[in-house]
């Protein structure tokens, strides 16, 4: 076969200062085909994919046999030979698209940048190049999103204008890093079909995921990284279906859709989790009443963004609240926390008024009497701890508010980091000096530090890794069985919300489309987006076949309103 547009890496090492971060890596890549690298973060794929692209970083020591893309020697590339190569022979997805992107211009302009870099056509022509893009990629309203910036679009819409930009030179290869990490099931679907479309023009796809489930549906074949060495390659059906190495194997373990609710994810305990499920009659701890909010949107129009939305929260018990970006799920949050007063509707706390509109709302002097009986954990600690403070500091601060004496304090923040399986010695450690795993064990001992009766968790996996997401979601169910903890629990993940929940809410618009026992849900859904949603999340091979059904219609197609920046307005 012609080596026009094959990828061939032979004995690929990565070192920095030293420190190897990849070792002996070899594989070959031809047209059409899909190649997904996969494992745990530190595990070397984003800086084995950014080194084919001359991007692994300063200080990077690359060396190998062979390192070869078309013919041409990548090992000999020159800065400005890198330039000519990126963009034009090889386009590069990058993992976090409000980052990649410039947030002061307009995704068109990112578009355009590819197309004037490489002296592609006229100006003329490059406008329309730019809209034929989004349009590929299935961006709505090409003409209006290519003006917009990146804040005025969705996480879907985002990752689209960044696949557009990789396209825009009709690369041979394309390299996707973690291209689907953080988005709802039907946008991952659409960008999911995006990436297909690449592999089916008869160009190749280098993927790097750790989610195991995304790759199923795109790779022809598969390489298991781990502490930069494969610990296993082969074709898709194979590594997925019969893995060789116990590495893969607990890779695959740790999925959560696989696992029923009341086992273990982790490897190295007991199968079965320490107590049964709480009975459907235990007490309600939190009860919603007719919640409604709005806002007024950029366009200075009235958005609904919450309507009529009611639940109850039973002790010992977790209700899953899933939907779609923009769905409301952080909104029925904040207002379930006190953080926000809603137009319409109440929270009732401990059989006591929390929240509510009007002359009947409770000043927060009365509700701070008990706020420690209800935590969060979020879905970024870093951004939620003070960057300066030791993770001893952090919990010291929480056991203040908690109206924990400072001489108990020592003892109880050991205690905490036992429960949390941290080691004492971390307490001494700033936020930036520990991994994701353990920022999200000191967030969650944070949470439980005042002895709350209800934890409201918004998105706390959605940014880990699988084996790591494992662990938490496992702690978590530990500290529910242990402390009696009632969870409400938010994610766009609906394999973690059928793991965990007792109780699922399905939101969509606002508003509450369906709600059930979990198993009742997953297995009967009675609503069609509930359908369309389950539809849309990727299988293992041989996990059963996702329902069949159409795609839907993007959410709010014309609004410029994100409802995950609430959380980041000052109460």
């Amino acid at each position: 076969m012609s080596e026009s547009k094959r990828l061939i890496v032979e004995g690929l090492s990565i070192e920095f200062a030293g420190q190897s971060v990849v070792r002996n890596l070899s594989f070959t890549l031809e047209p059409g085909r899909t190649l997904a690298l996969v494992g745990e973060s530190g595990s070397g794929k984003s800086v084995t994919a950014r080194s084919l692209v001359g991007l692994a970083g300063e200080g990077a020591r690359i060396t190998a046999r062979r390192l070869n893309y078309a013919g041409r020697d990548l090992l000999r590339l020159s800065e400005r030979g890198w330039q000519a190569l990126r963009g034009k022979d090889i386009g590069v997805v990058l993992q976090d698209a409000l980052v990649s992107l410039d947030p002061l211009r307009p995704v068109g302009k990112e578009i355009l940048e590819v197309l004037q870099t490489h002296r592609w056509g006229d100006p003329h022509s490059r406008n329309e190049r730019v809209v034929e893009l989004l349009e590929l990629v299935g961006v709505p309203e090409p003409r209006l999103r290519a003006r917009q910036r990146p804040d005025q679009l969705s996480g879907g819409l985002r990752q689209r204008a960044l696949i557009a930009s990789a396209l825009a030179l009709d690369p041979g290869l394309v390299i996707a890093d973690e291209p689907t990490t953080a988005l709802d099931a039907t946008v991952q679907a659409q960008i999911l079909q995006v990436l297909q479309q690449i592999k089916a023009r008869g160009d190749s796809l280098l993927i790097i995921s750790h989610d195991l489930a995304v790759v199923a549906q795109l790779a022809d074949d598969v390489l298991v990284l781990r502490h930069g060495e494969t610990v296993e390659q082969g074709p898709m059906e194979q590594v997925l279906r019969a893995p060789r190495h116990p590495y893969t194997r607990s890779l695959l373990d740790a999925v959560p859709a696989e696992h029923a609710r009341g086992t273990r994810l982790s490897p190295g305990q007991s199968a079965a989790l320490q107590a049964p499920r709480t009975r459907q009659d235990a007490p309600v701890l939190l009860k919603a009443v007719g919640l409604g909010k709005r806002y007024l949107g950029p366009d200075r129009q009235v958005l609904q963004v919450v309507e009529g939305v009611g639940f109850e929260l039973r002790a010992g018990r977790t209700l899953g609240i899933v939907g779609e970006s923009g769905s409301g799920k952080t909104t029925v949050a904040r207002i379930v926390l006190g953080l926000l007063q809603p137009d319409a509707g109440e929270v009732r706390f401990l059989d006591r008024l929390w929240t509510a509109t009007g002359d009947r709302q409770v000043p927060e002097k009365e509700r701070r009497l008990h706020r420690r009986d209800i935590s969060v954990i979020y879905q970024d600690p870093l951004s939620s701890f003070d960057p300066r403070w030791s993770v001893g500091q952090i919990l010291a601060d929480a056991l203040d508010v908690a109206g924990v004496e400072p001489a108990q304090q020592p003892a109880r923040i050991a205690q905490l980091l036992e429960q949390v399986r941290l080691h004492p010695h971390l307490q001494g450690r700033r936020p930036l000096q520990l991994s994701g795993g353990q920022r999200q064990r000191v967030a969650i001992a944070r949470a439980i530090a005042s002895d709350p009766k209800v934890i409201v968790c918004d998105e706390p996996v959605s940014a880990l890794d699988v084996s790591v997401q494992a662990q938490v979601l496992d702690l978590l169910a530990d500290l529910q069985a242990q402390l009696g903890l009632a969870y409400l629990f938010i994610s766009h993940d609906l394999g973690v919300i059928r793991h965990v929940s007792d109780d699922v809410l399905v939101m969509r618009h606002g508003q509450v489309v369906e709600s059930a026992e979990v198993e009742t849900l997953f297995d009967h859904p009675q609503h069609e987006y509930t359908r369309r949603l389950l539809g849309a999340v990727p299988r293992l091979p041989g996990s059963g076949a996702a329902l069949v059904v159409p795609p839907l219609e993007p959410e709010h197609p014309t609004s410029l309103f994100d409802e995950s920046r609430l959380w980041k307005i000052a109460i």
